[in-house]
């Protein structure tokens, strides 16, 4: 990579991972607001508070950060990356310090409408600057993920540690200052943002291009890309977005109903010897939860899915990575109950190819619409990408939450499945008319 590639690069890792260690670290919290919580409180109205009802107040906040997503890719085409990143950053840090001073149900629903609305601009003005400032695209894409896959895995994993020692409350407002300090880096990065867009051939200059600037061009520029075959890639997105959402929301909870995962106290896994010599003693009847543990180790896991999916991309068509990718989601959601059932070692297998799996597609769909797409609405392009996985994907919390609910979690992996099946299957019709 050269200079401009390598500071736009570490500007990217920076900000995604940012960004996806708040999103997985809120699934943490939703078993202590089932404990917490017993009403959500509306004037005259109080609903219980149960999987269904957090399914839905989880789904506000990340369907926003799916429908910000394309507003947001009109604006990355009109002002450039930059200055969108740095709102995101800032923004998530003002929704975590909100989050810890929510005193209900409804205040958190709140910070999540604000965390919503600041990530959403993330993953457009992110991708768009890496498909136009970064010469080896392929690599920068993968690097890209490995960071966002490092917050996914230590966002959960340093949130879960946090909460044996401080009130979910504080644990939030802390994880407000890697966002603020994150913000103030992205004010000194320097590089050309179009760096690796190619000149026209009609004497013009792509790089010159300044996306849609009105409501007749957003139009024919969103008609232009839908009648082609990002239709096609649009479908799936989406089902990568529900299949992702709907099997990471309520893991951790999921997991917890498990034997092998069930809360144990502190003392039981560190002696109390060595709490009172580090004087932390006030910690050992605290409950440790183990499936919060095995939770961010599958997401760990995912660096390695995002770096082998997005060398792939340089080596084989995304068509092929697409319908090989969610192929595999769709076996592995068959499978993992019985896994779970049989016992550790089969579930920590499976959970390490899931963890793997889960993002290897990402980086074939994030190229693929980069080949399906003109370069002068990139950004316009990332942005219905993300309403997608986002924004569409976002109703994965609801579906889950309202299955287990209301039915079991057989019935929730057997949809999961079928989401990976038609995503898998319009991989393999995309291969065939390249």
């Amino acid at each position: 990579m050269n200079r401009n590639d390598r500071s736009i690069v570490a500007l990217v890792m920076l900000a995604h991972g940012m960004v996806h260690t708040y999103e997985l670290s809120i699934p943490i919290f939703i078993p202590i607001w089932l404990d917490a919580f017993d009403v959500i409180s509306l004037g005259p109205v109080e609903l219980a508070v149960t999987s269904a009802t957090l399914g839905v107040l989880v789904t506000i906040g990340y369907g926003l950060f799916g429908l910000g997503a394309l507003p947001g890719g009109i604006l990355v085409d009109r002002v450039g990356s930059r200055r969108l990143i740095i709102i995101c950053l800032a923004g998530m840090a003002g929704s975590f310090l909100l989050l810890g001073t929510a005193p209900g149900l409804v205040a958190i629903t709140l910070a999540m409408v604000v965390w919503g609305v600041s990530a959403s601009i993330y993953h457009p003005a992110g991708l768009a600057l890496i498909s136009k400032g970064v010469e080896e695209r392929g690599s920068g894409f993968a690097y890209h993920g490995i960071a966002g896959n490092l917050g996914i895995g230590l966002g959960p994993l340093l949130t879960a540690v946090m909460l044996l020692f401080f009130d979910w409350r504080a644990v939030a407002m802390m994880l407000a200052v890697p966002a603020l300090l994150a913000a103030a880096y992205a004010t000194t990065a320097s590089f050309d943002e179009t760096a690796a867009v190619e000149t026209v051939t009609d004497g013009g200059n792509s790089k010159a291009s300044s996306g849609v600037d009105s409501l007749a061009g957003f139009r024919s520029e969103t008609a232009r890309l839908f009648t082609g075959s990002f239709a096609l890639v649009f479908l799936v997105v989406m089902c990568s977005g529900l299949y992702y959402r709907g099997i990471l929301t309520f893991m951790p909870d999921l997991l917890q109903g498990l034997p092998t995962f069930e809360p144990i106290p502190v003392s039981s896994v560190v002696p109390t010897d060595l709490l009172e010599t580090l004087g932390i003693e006030s910690i050992a009847a605290r409950r440790v939860r183990p499936g919060d543990y095995f939770y961010s180790g599958l997401l760990m896991v995912g660096v390695l899915g995002q770096f082998v999916g997005g060398k792939l991309t340089d080596r084989i068509p995304v068509e092929h990575g697409i319908a090989g990718g969610f192929g595999l989601l769709t076996v592995l959601a068959v499978l993992f109950l019985p896994a779970a059932n049989a016992g550790v070692l089969p579930l920590l297998a499976l959970g390490f190819v899931l963890g793997a799996a889960l993002f290897v597609v990402q980086p074939f769909y994030q190229a693929t619409v980069a080949e399906y797409t003109p370069a002068r609405t990139r950004g316009l392009s990332y942005g219905f990408t993300y309403l997608g996985v986002f924004g569409v994907g976002a109703l994965g919390g609801t579906v889950a939450g309202v299955i287990l609910q209301y039915a079991n979690a057989p019935v929730l992996f057997v949809v999961l499945a079928c989401f990976a099946l038609v995503a898998c299957s319009v991989g393999i019709w995309l291969g065939r008319g390249r």
